[in-house]
């Protein structure tokens, strides 16, 4: 980033830590740039294509069986985990925007020759689940430089709306992919829903050759091996005043809010007789509010200092899920959900941009790379440990016991120096 970037932006002097503003007047109130727009618009249509594909691979895998269908999500989860880091290094080493448009180049060539297969050959258990592992190692190098394309597009006081935009985008997209994915599925099978994959890969890669990264960074000279500079990125991120506290935040609301969305509440809804279409009213009342927080963050800007912001909506998403686990009817539960969806779409939008403009400019994509391992291990550890929980105690008592965790790791944020130091503006 040129100097004079960087005086343009400036930084909120503490006693302890010296933080990158998250949002100023100027750049909260410009218009975000049209590369930035380009560029979300092409990442929503691959997301669509995803959406597609993940329902079909995982439909597919179905039909052979328990077994297969674990491995083939499987097969995706485990080396994402395991390159992660690496990715990050990768795209910091040789820029985030050559490794989107060979991942995307990759997915473009392997999506077409898996539709030319599975149209030839079926969708046999060994193409399902190297099609899993295909696509989790190009994950590993595309999520972390992903990430960070907005720090490179918008300025940092953009982040906060350029973000929130995303996930709304993204929040629209996971809503109504499942209905569309079922349809394409029954129409063209596995194998046509391959090829609308690849379509959708081939427009994000001519988005990516058009869009010019605006606010990009020197790359990481080779001076020491990848491993090692993969390695940097964890040491950066948790000896971060910042960075550590944002990670752990996240780590938390990966492991205890996610899991009461996508593991909880089905299980209480049973527990509870509510039947399947009070569950999906829980879930679509969070979505809602999620939705309605991120539009008022896109429109204003954010709502208050990031990290405190962060801090408080884990405590708002906490009691929302409190009054989910002691709901006595399906009418309180769907309020609750409302009240999940606020908290949670108040804790993304500003903790996204928070860790993103807190990153240093050297390790972006690899902090990005950190983030997700957070996320994805948080989630896999504890939905399973969740998962037996109820088994043992049912889902009440776990559903209040992720409660009280959350309201807990809120408070405990509220009360850090480095997160309550950090200014909107």
């Amino acid at each position: 980033m040129a100097a004079s970037d960087e005086a343009a932006e400036g930084t909120v002097e503490t006693g302890v830590v010296r933080v990158p503003e998250v949002c100023d007047e100027k750049h909260g109130q410009d218009r975000l740039p049209r590369d930035y727009t380009l560029w979300l618009v092409g990442i929503l249509v691959s997301l669509v294509g995803n959406e597609v594909f993940y329902f079909a691979l995982g439909w597919e895998a179905s039909e052979h069986g328990g077994s297969v269908a674990a491995l083939a999500l499987s097969a995706i989860t485990l080396p994402r985990v395991l390159l992660l880091l690496v990715g990050g290094a990768v795209s910091d080493r040789v820029s985030a925007r050559r490794v989107l448009i060979t991942g995307d180049a990759a997915m473009l060539v392997f999506s077409l020759a898996l539709a030319t297969a599975a149209y030839y050959l079926g969708a046999t258990p060994l193409l399902l689940i190297a099609t899993g592992v295909a696509v989790g190692v190009v994950d590993a190098f595309y999520l972390p430089a992903s990430g960070s394309m907005p720090r490179r597009l918008v300025a940092k006081g953009q982040l906060p709306r350029a973000l929130s935009l995303r996930q709304v985008g993204g929040q629209v997209i996971s809503m109504g992919g499942g209905p569309l994915a079922g349809v394409l599925v029954g129409l063209v099978g596995f194998a046509g829903a391959a090829f609308v994959n690849a379509l959708t890969f081939a427009f994000t890669l001519v988005v990516l050759i058009a869009v010019r990264p605006r606010h990009d960074v020197p790359r990481v000279p080779k001076t020491d091996g990848l491993l090692k500079e993969a390695l940097s990125g964890v040491k950066v991120a948790f000896s971060h005043p910042v960075l550590r506290p944002g990670l752990l935040l996240t780590g938390a609301a990966a492991g205890f809010l996610l899991p009461v969305l996508s593991l909880l509440v089905p299980l209480l809804a049973r527990e509870e007789e509510w039947g399947a279409g009070a569950a999906g009213l829980v879930l679509g009342a969070q979505g809602v509010g999620m939705v309605a927080v991120t539009l008022v963050v896109v429109r204003r800007g954010p709502l208050g200092r990031p990290g405190l912001m962060a801090a408080s909506a884990l405590i708002l998403a906490g009691v929302g899920v409190l009054v989910l686990g002691l709901s006595p009817g399906a009418t309180a539960s769907v309020a609750a959900g409302l009240v999940i969806g606020i908290g949670n779409g108040t804790f993304s939008a500003h903790i996204a941009p928070l860790v993103l403009a807190s990153s240093p400019d050297s390790h972006l994509s690899r902090i990005q790379a950190v983030l997700v391992l957070v996320q994805s291990s948080a989630l896999l550890l504890m939905n399973n440990v969740l998962g037996a929980l109820v088994d043992l105690r049912g889902a009440t008592v776990v559903v209040v016991a992720c409660a009280v965790m959350l309201v807990g790791v809120g408070l405990t944020g509220l009360a850090s120096g480095p997160l309550e130091t950090t200014e909107r503006d």
